[in-house]
């Protein structure tokens, strides 16, 4: 695992097409060459530098490239984010395979993207991961979620390491499709991760806050230190592991048109926001006085006071008499 970037430049190769390989593999990388690096369970930075050396590869911060190295994290990893014997797991971005195999420990089916074409070729000459793991070499924002869901069957769960230049897009494409998974473990930066569990009237509850607490619930949280990466990355990371709320969570319709309302609620903070939503939302005043005093909500109410539930009912109370 390590964090997918979004292009693949450079060193790494061509731009991301689909290329699958499932064949079976050791669970070391092997073959090994004369005085050559391989991983086993226990893995060094030195070795990963080695072994990229080897494939004619470098990890660059600038594109969040940090691999993870800890294999008994990767395992602590895959049970935080709920994987079973039954589950298929789609896990994005590969890095060298250590999370993956973790996965592939526990799941009953690992389909794993990666869009660096270097890190899938020395992947598949190293042959790295277990067998029956499917190695795709995609695009996560490009990926058709729906047809790789529907590639085998259910529960599917997702486990995903993200650089903050994806993540918001990914996170945003989860929450869409929480109907189909049975709960997906995401890491990402911590400031990231305080803005999805802000409490209201907090500085970091958002727009990204009211949407994740309406669909999904936080199950489970690990802080990792940088040093079970390689590079050590210069941001603390914190992993997720977020469920899916039943029949109480919006559809994505709905969740689209809370979007439209919260982020314009939140557009201008220093407003109020009956104001914020006047300006950016080009609300009538007088609907949005009615909606108001239905919900309870005072009229110099900022957005950051507003709970997540009352978002949803203000944009059905503007639906209705919009």
């Amino acid at each position: 695992m390590h964090r997918q970037r979004r292009h693949d430049r450079g060193r790494g190769g061509p731009a991301a097409g689909t290329r699958r390989t499932s064949r079976p593999r050791a669970h070391g990388l092997e073959p090994r060459p004369p005085g050559g690096a391989t991983l086993g369970p226990v893995v060094t930075p030195t070795e990963i530098q080695a072994l990229l050396e080897r494939h004619g590869l470098a990890a660059h911060k600038g594109r969040g490239q940090n691999f993870l190295h800890d294999a008994q994290l990767a395992d602590k990893l895959a049970a935080l984010a709920g994987v079973g014997p039954g589950d298929a797991v789609l896990e994005i971005g590969t890095g060298l395979g250590i999370l993956t195999r973790a996965l592939a420990a526990r799941a009953r089916h690992v389909v794993t993207v990666e869009v660096d074409s270097g890190l899938v070729r020395a992947l598949e000459a190293e042959q790295s991961l277990p067998s029956g793991v499917e190695l795709r070499h995609e695009d996560a924002l490009a990926l058709d979620w729906e047809a790789l869901l529907g590639s085998a069957p259910g529960p599917w769960r997702v486990v995903a390491n993200l650089p903050y230049s994806v993540a918001t897009p990914i996170l945003r494409r989860l929450l869409d499709l929480a109907g189909e998974l049975a709960g997906w473990g995401v890491m990402v930066q911590r400031e990231l991760a305080l803005r999805i569990a802000a409490p209201v009237g907090s500085g970091d509850y958002g727009s990204f806050s009211v949407l994740h607490q309406l669909s999904a619930r936080i199950d489970g949280a690990l802080d990792l230190h940088g040093r079970c990466f390689y590079p050590v990355p210069r941001v603390v990371s914190r992993f997720l592991s977020m469920v899916p709320r039943g029949d109480e969570r919006p559809s994505p319709d709905e969740l689209r048109a809370i979007e439209e309302v919260v982020r314009a609620g939140f557009a201008h903070r220093r407003k109020t926001l009956a104001n914020a939503l006047k300006r950016a939302g080009g609300r009538d005043p007088s609907v949005l006085a009615h909606a108001f005093a239905a919900l309870g909500i005072e009229a110099r109410a900022r957005a950051e006071t507003v709970p997540p539930e009352t978002w949803r009912e203000l944009t059905r109370e503007l639906r209705d008499h919009g």
